[in-house]
């Protein structure tokens, strides 16, 4: 039986392409790291909070980083070595909250950065989280159902001394979906002899999932959008949208606007895109792509390149594909008057600064995409308290928390004079950080 390590990734940089939108290169620093983007990103932030500098630099700093090697046996009969990752940032707040990811390019630096734009974002819609993140260096697509299920279990036995629903509860991410969350859950419960639904959310519905949990980071991220259009006066209902992304957020957030009355007018995936200046009819894309696994090819919109999506003339540009999209050498091309980001760390610091001096107003991540996670938390109360509610109830909450928490990111920003990524980022560091002092430090 012959035992193959599985290829490590080459050193990444994410920059457009053509038609999908990252392309792997061998380089160092050639662009900066999630990680690099999210400690320049605190960094900015603690100077307008009056935080004590060993707070501010417990603050930045991974709680516990668990690095996994383990084997799978592949439907050939050889053995592959994968390495996985699950990152604590802070529990300050309570139990340490996160998506697991399965891509090629993730690393424990990537890993760290999500971890903490966890915490912030728990904090900023006010949630009792911490911030969690997890990630296989794998590409799904290539494995079969079994060989994915065997990577999923054996993974999560390899992490399970550190998840529990009392202490980090794991939840999809990219690459990752209700299946895989369910064999997760399968496995952590016959390690513990009784089935245990709360250790993980994103959950299947016949096994403890929660109604809306699927559709909940898209429909949130048009919930904040529809807000900001109020706050700032602008007319909603036909305003122009263009979505990088169509995947489970992409698709549901295209989907949401093209309910509330837009006009989606803009959409890609990793193969290309499409454009309609009259509308794109989002629910027959959605069937045309379950019937042909693309969007490649719908006849009712002209094919264009990732990069004429980001330059595309709009109302609001929702990234909600990877991190570092809106960078230094695009940032300059956007005319969208919104971005809205449903992926975490699409826009990197550079490009925030082109931003904000183009008047452009970014709606940070920590804010715009964490409708996932409010429905995870009342995923997992529901799973704690053995009592679910209906679909309508769970819309109706998420709606309020992401009215309330866009409310309160704004007053941040007005009453300061900051944009709303550093008013996010104010509001999310300062709950945690309260959260830190009033408990103290053990011992």
């Amino acid at each position: 039986m012959a035992i193959l390590k599985a290829a490590p990734p080459e050193v990444s940089v994410k920059t457009p392409n053509g038609n999908g939108w990252q392309q792997n290169q061998t380089a160092e620093g050639a662009q900066e790291s999630a990680y690099i983007t999210a400690i320049t990103q605190f960094d900015h932030a603690v100077q307008y909070l009056n935080v004590d500098v060993g707070i501010a630099a417990l603050l930045k700093t991974c709680k516990r980083e668990l690095t996994v090697s383990f084997p799978v046996k592949m439907d050939d009969g050889q053995i592959k070595i994968y390495t996985g990752y699950r990152v604590h940032h802070n529990t300050a707040r309570g139990p340490s909250k996160g998506g697991i990811r399965y891509n090629p390019n993730v690393s424990l630096d990537e890993v760290r950065a999500l971890a903490m734009w966890m915490t912030w974002k728990c904090a900023v819609v006010n949630i009792p989280y911490g911030g969690a993140k997890g990630g296989v260096i794998v590409e799904p697509k290539k494995l079969s159902m079994h060989e994915l299920e065997g990577l999923t279990r054996r993974y999560t036995t390899e992490i399970a001394p550190i998840i529990s629903p009392e202490g980090d509860i794991p939840a999809p991410d990219m690459g990752t979906n209700p299946q895989i969350m369910a064999w997760m859950m399968d496995t952590y419960s016959m390690h513990r002899g009784y089935s245990v639904p709360a250790v993980v959310t994103g959950k299947p519905l016949n096994i403890g999932g929660s109604a809306g949990r699927l559709e909940a980071t898209g429909r949130g991220v048009m919930y904040t959008v529809r807000e900001a259009f109020r706050t700032y006066g602008w007319r909603f209902e036909g305003s122009t949208v263009a979505v990088q992304g169509f995947g489970n957020v992409g698709s549901v957030t295209a989907s949401a606007a093209h309910e509330m009355g837009c006009k989606v007018i803009a959409l890609s995936d990793i193969e290309g895109g499409l454009y309609n200046p009259k509308g794109i009819d989002v629910p027959k894309l959605r069937q045309y792509r379950k019937e042909h696994g693309t969007i490649i090819g719908f006849s009712e919109a002209e094919p264009i390149t990732n990069a004429d999506l980001i330059a595309m003339p709009c109302d609001v540009l929702v990234p909600a594909a990877m991190e570092d999209q809106v960078n230094r050498s695009n940032a300059h091309t956007v005319q969208a008057r919104m971005v809205a980001e449903g992926a975490n760390g699409p826009t990197t610091p550079d490009a925030d600064r082109v931003l904000n001096e183009k008047g452009i107003i970014v709606i940070p991540d920590i804010l715009c995409n964490a409708g996932g996670v409010v429905v995870s938390y009342f995923e997992w109360v529901q799973d704690m308290q053995q009592l679910f509610w209906e679909e309508e109830d769970v819309n109706h909450r998420l709606e309020r928390i992401m009215v309330r928490s866009f409310r309160d990111v704004y007053e941040t920003s007005r009453q300061m004079g900051v944009d709303l990524r550093t008013a996010a980022l104010v509001l999310g560091i300062g709950r945690v950080a309260e959260a830190t002092k009033t408990r103290g430090l053990y011992p």
